[in-house]
């Protein structure tokens, strides 16, 4: 089986970190999972968990309105910059602006349909800095939260996010468990990513009755893929694939599903 996977790396000549765990046997799949990468959407599963946290805290209800704008501060020098709409999956909440929306609703078009909007909306309000620290009391230092999406700013200076495939696994192993936050937030964060809309990658190949609480991430030669993957029988699988190199984005899609099929059968 690693044979296999190795084969379909080399043949795609992209840069691959993956990490697997298996809840039913505690057996580990591990190709440089600790090589550092820009996590481009998949960091909203930090934010996600974050969120929960804060709100289980009471520093708010996750029914309480927040404004919607499109106006941010660059961690680069305090400067103001704009999301452009063009670029975003999710279009419908720049037709908002000035309105309020529930924060759980923000959350759900983060993840479900990858709304950069609804992200930096979110981590302005409950810091980066506090989701990094949450994430190394998940388990992991090397899942860091600096800053929004599209800080073209920050981007050049290099105050990026970052993600390894070992530290995205170890947060959502811990989902799996029912360990963030609680079990009731941790089963209610679990149902949001079980309703993701882009699923041409992890659960392109698997059958249709397995089913995938994942969040994918996209950007330039990047392509991501994490999440928990639930057969009909048996206890749950971690799986993390983050990639970077390819061309096009179906070489993308195809070889990300080929290892989860490999993996799932596994």
């Amino acid at each position: 089986m690693n044979e296999a996977i190795s084969e379909l790396i080399r043949q795609s000549g992209a840069e691959v970190g993956l990490a697997a765990y298996d809840l039913a046997t505690g057996q580990e799949i591990l190709i440089q999972p600790d090589q550092s990468f820009h996590p481009a959407s998949t960091i909203k599963v930090c934010v996600l968990m974050e969120a929960f946290r804060q709100a289980r805290q009471g520093l708010f209800s996750l029914d309480d309105p927040m404004l919607i704008k499109n106006e941010f501060i660059s961690i680069a020098d305090g400067s103001l910059y704009a999301l452009s709409v063009e670029d975003d999956s999710e279009k419908d909440l720049y037709e908002h602006i000035g309105e309020t929306f529930p924060i759980r609703e923000l959350i759900f078009r983060m993840i479900t349909i990858s709304s950069n909007l609804a992200t930096n909306l979110l981590i302005e309000r409950v810091r980066p800095g506090r989701t990094t620290r949450f994430m190394q009391e998940l388990g992991t230092n090397d899942v860091i939260v600096r800053r929004g999406v599209e800080d073209n700013r920050a981007f050049g200076l290099g105050l990026n996010n970052a993600v390894t495939a070992r530290g995205l696994m170890r947060i959502l192993f811990k989902l799996a468990k029912r360990e963030v936050v609680s079990p009731q937030d941790s089963d209610e964060m679990t149902e949001i990513l079980l309703q993701q809309k882009f699923n041409e990658m992890i659960p392109a190949q698997l059958p249709a009755n397995v089913r995938v609480a994942h969040k994918t991430g996209c950007n330039d030669d990047l392509y991501h893929d994490a999440g928990i993957v639930f057969p009909p029988n048996g206890k749950p699988f971690v799986l993390v694939i983050l990639t970077r190199g390819f061309k096009t984005e179906s070489d993308a899609h195809a070889l990300i599903a080929s290892l989860a099929r490999i993996i799932c059968n596994y």
